[in-house]
Formats: structure tokens, sequence, C-alpha cells
């Protein structure tokens, strides 16, 4: 893997480990998978197919993100407007 790529993967997972001490099943759980996917493509050669894998990482950030802040909505809205609908 060349460095620049290799510097880029660095940066994906520890993007990745930072988001997931929020998520919702726990940071031990999203460690252990984020992990376990990291190391199925660890012997991956190919240039093209490490760009591919570190596009994927960063929709599933954002993805991450956006699930984050609906989250965040969600209490917000909770908190300031009563449901009178019901």
């Amino acid at each position: 893997m060349a460095n620049s790529l290799r510097g880029e993967v660095v940066r994906l997972y520890k993007n990745l480990l930072y988001l997931g001490r929020e998520y919702p099943k726990g940071a031990d759980y999203f460690r252990s998978r984020l992990k376990a996917a990291f190391l199925k493509h660890k012997d991956e050669k190919d240039p093209e197919k490490i760009k591919q894998l570190i596009a994927r990482g960063e929709f599933v950030i954002k993805e991450l993100e956006a699930l984050y802040f609906l989250r965040k909505y969600r209490a917000m809205k909770q908190r300031y407007y009563s449901d009178d609908n019901q």
C-alpha cells in the first residue's frame, strides 16, 4: 500500500473511532465492529480497491454524522415542543 493511501486509511480509522464514541449500541460494540471491518481488508494491495474502501468509509462517516444530528434534533424537539397533536 502506498504511504499516501496508508495515511488516508489511518485517518479514516481514527475519525471512525472518534465518531463511534456516541454510537447508540455503545463504543465497545462499535470499536469491535470497526476493527473487524478493517482487519478483513488488511491484505488489500490494489490501490483502486483501497480507494473504493476509503470512499465507503467516508460514506459511513456521513451516515454516522446524520444519525447523531437526527438524535440531537429529536432530543431538542422533545425538550422544547409539546406533543399536542395526540
